[in-house]
């Protein structure tokens, strides 16, 4: 039976909320406590570290899912897929952790954050959330996020006190995410069936693999090389600190637009495998309403708010984040987008090849505006970069989409959106311009911006969004229902 995509969606948002929750809600705390510097050391090792787990899990957890999908409704093929891919991804990870030992782990300025980092390489050996979003059930991870990230929360304020406690933040980042993969391991017998290693068959899986692992390569060269350039172009850790506490507020914004993703993609795969084209272009035309309708505020609210928002947020010798924040806030909706053409669509269609493709040229666009930009514009080159860099990959990723649809029907879903963004920005603007710097104050801005953004949906007669609201009301009438006669 399929899942409800609505309560699917919820789950997922929930889950990626929970992934991102901890840094925002420490983040005042940290700034505070670590400083600027520390940040950036932070953000700096994070971003190598990045790199090998890109490599050690080669395509996997993008590939496991979507053949997990196509798997869905037959356990035993289900299985067999799970333990094969497995075992591939456990091979790989270690060679990928004694190359990371070798090369930074023994020796260095940073050599001591790097080792404690190995940890984080050891827990996607154990990573299978892959598996549960390829069925389908969300709420599993949820569960687990939630029980770790407020153990996590507790112990850092508990235990981080000083700039040199920057070595325990590490361990509790790593640590949680360690015990958090290790907890759904014990949910494993209900969905899978014993397999006989005689069965295995692990090349198979190699090629496919690598054919999405190639694009992820690309990915992070432009959203993790960036940090990286900064530090190298700028050999400033101060600005990786910035850029690193800017980019927190951005995907915690982007969290809530992409939660849909992941449930559209086992959603579509699993109706391309079953010849359902009409399944696979609803998905996607609810997929690009509900990026519209959620990217656009957020880019307007983010810009109109940085200004009173920062210096409560992180604090005295943070001002620099704010024109960061700014130039970053459009990559909200181009990333959105990108979303639905690239992951949701050209991968789970087995379009790897363009896929690769766009965001190669997405990949060479950010380095050479990195370098050129960097040097022009500091840190904030860096976000102008990556956000041409996903827009030239938007804009090759269209060319391959125009068999579902065209850029004038996609542009035409988030017309609506866009001018209730307007609308609602130029009200908090004048809100942001009167009021005085405070947590109160920005969250009357944003509660107002919010309203204010429904009602112009609501004045300009957006379907789609009468039509969610329709939704939410009933099932929490059904809800109400089921409560009242128990």
């Amino acid at each position: 039976m399929k899942k409800s995509i609505a309560k699917n969606y919820i789950y997922n948002l929930i889950y990626q909320m929970l992934s991102i929750l901890l840094p925002i809600i420490t983040t005042p705390y940290l700034s505070r406590v670590l400083g600027a510097e520390n940040i950036g050391i932070y953000g700096y090792t994070i971003s190598i570290v990045t790199y090998f787990i890109l490599f050690g899990t080669l395509g996997i957890s993008m590939y496991g899912q979507r053949e997990i999908a196509y798997k869905a409704q037959n356990k035993r093929e289900r299985s067999r897929t799970f333990f094969e891919i497995i075992i591939v991804r456990a091979i790989t990870l270690s060679i990928s952790i004694i190359t990371f030992y070798i090369i930074f782990g023994r020796t260095g300025d940073y050599a001591i954050y790097y080792r404690i980092l190995i940890i984080q390489l050891v827990a996607n050996l154990f990573d299978i959330s892959w598996l549960f979003q390829g069925i389908e059930e969300f709420d599993k991870t949820v569960i687990r996020n939630l029980v770790i990230k407020l153990l996590s929360l507790v112990m850092i304020f508990v235990l981080v006190k000083t700039p040199d406690d920057l070595w325990k933040y590490f361990l509790i980042y790593v640590g949680a995410e360690l015990i958090g993969n290790l907890t759904l391991w014990l949910y494993l017998s209900k969905y899978l069936e014993k397999v006989s290693f005689k069965e295995i068959k692990l090349k198979k899986h190699l090629k496919p693999a690598i054919s999405l692992f190639i694009p992820q390569i690309a990915i992070q060269i432009y959203t993790v090389l960036d940090k990286t350039m900064i530090g190298a172009i700028m050999n400033n850790m101060e600005k990786v600190g910035y850029y690193e506490q800017a980019q927190k507020i951005v995907k915690s914004a982007l969290t809530v637009v992409t939660a849909l993703q992941t449930v559209m993609n086992s959603r579509i795969a699993n109706a391309y495998i079953n010849g359902d084209k009409d399944e696979v272009k609803l998905c996607l035309e609810k997929s690009f309403n509900f990026v519209w309708i959620l990217a656009v505020p957020m880019m307007f609210g983010l810009i109109a708010i940085a200004p009173k928002f920062v210096p409560w947020f992180y604090g005295n010798g943070f001002d620099e984040v704010t024109p960061i924040l700014i130039s970053t806030a459009p990559i909200l909706i181009v990333l959105g987008l990108n979303g639905v053409t690239g992951t949701q669509y050209l991968v789970q269609v087995k379009k790897q090849k363009e896929f690769t493709i766009s965001v190669t040229i997405g990949a060479i666009v950010n380095i050479v505006l990195n370098l050129i930009l960097i040097n022009f514009l500091g840190v904030v080159g860096a976000s102008v970069a990556s956000v041409l860099a996903e827009t030239a990959v938007l804009g090759v990723q269209l060319k391959y989409f125009k068999d579902q649809f065209s850029i004038l029907q996609i542009l035409k879903l988030g017309i609506k959106c866009f001018i209730s963004g307007i609308v609602m920005y130029m009200v908090v603007h004048i809100l942001v311009n009167f009021l005085n710097v405070s947590i109160l104050n920005t969250i009357i801005e944003i509660i107002i911006g919010g309203i204010v953004y429904i009602l112009t949906l609501i004045i300009l007669k957006h379907n789609f969004f009468f039509d969610l609201a329709n939704q939410i009301v009933t099932g929490i009438s059904m809800k109400l229902r089921k409560v009242s006669h128990k």
